[in-house]
């Protein structure tokens, strides 16, 4: 199973949702839907949005964990 980072590198950077969804042009409530469930699917051009915004690899944005992780 697939979560997403998002949350934890933007707030790493000291990025607020509204700040991170106006730099990656990504609707409010999409990145809040993220936010809330760090397992929802995206696209892979929201990852490539989310990536270019933070300066990071899409593969940081992406953790592999166990069912009995979540």
């Amino acid at each position: 199973m697939l979560r997403l980072r998002v949350k934890e590198i933007a707030q790493q950077q000291g990025l607020g949702q509204g700040k991170l969804a106006r730099m990656a042009d990504v609707d409010s409530k999409t990145l809040a839907r993220i936010y809330k469930n760090p397992y929802a699917e995206v696209s892979s051009v929201t990852l490539e949005k989310f990536a270019r915004a933070l300066s990071v690899f899409i593969a940081d944005l992406i953790e592999e964990v166990n069912e009995t992780e979540k």
